[in-house]
């Protein structure tokens, strides 16, 4: 068994409800994130549009942070999941450093690494992430990545577009995205449109009612 995760960005809409379920379920601080919903907006008004990019630890097949760790405080299950035990973590924070998704975080009450770990203890009872069973539109789909029946494997084989994040740092993420744009996964490919700035309008506002 290999677990792995795939959103399919066409359906995912940005309601967060994932978002807010990750925290519940996994007592996440209000100040950090095991899984977020990041917005991308596109276009110049009118013609503008925003899509939503669910991120969270990737799960990768060759893991950094776990390779890092010195002691062993992140580390693989059988299922695949890359797991972390924050009884061991001594707080180094080198994984939060050699993360290249930004997934880690330090845990301000326990000053432990956490992440996302696919809700490791849910699916130890048989269970679906927290993530999967509050998504209204189906868009998060998880499932196990050597059956090829499985939901996620006929997602795969079936659409062309299935794509990973930062590709090149040979990691082999076991996190999939469907749809979408470069734009949505690799920040580098937006870029802000020339003209006004929202702080030069109000400069510009605030220059024309010194005159009156």
């Amino acid at each position: 068994m290999k677990l792995g995760f795939l959103v399919d960005l066409d359906l995912c809409m940005g309601c967060k409800g994932c978002e807010v379920a990750c925290k519940v379920e996994n007592e996440v601080p209000v100040s950090s994130w095991r899984l977020r919903v990041k917005y991308v907006d596109q276009g110049t008004f009118p013609d503008t549009s925003r899509t939503f990019t669910p991120l969270r630890c990737n799960h990768c097949e060759s893991a950094p942070c776990e390779r890092i760790c010195p002691v062993s405080a992140l580390h693989y299950l059988e299922n695949g999941i890359v797991n972390i035990d924050n009884h061991r973590c001594i707080g180094c924070a080198g994984c939060i450093m050699a993360c290249p998704y930004g997934a880690i975080y330090m845990d301000p009450e326990t000053n432990t690494a956490d992440k996302c770990t696919y809700c490791a203890h849910r699916i130890e009872g048989g269970l679906m992430p927290a993530c999967v069973v509050a998504c209204p539109v189906e868009a998060n789909i998880f499932g196990d990545l050597d059956d090829p029946m499985s939901n996620i494997s006929r997602y795969i084989s079936a659409d062309k577009r299935v794509q990973v994040r930062k590709p090149e740092k040979n990691t082999k993420p076991k996190h999939f995205y469907v749809g979408g744009g470069q734009a949505q996964l690799n920040p580098l490919a937006a870029k802000r449109e020339e003209g006004y700035s929202l702080f030069t309008n109000i400069t510009h506002l605030k220059h024309i009612g010194g005159h009156h």
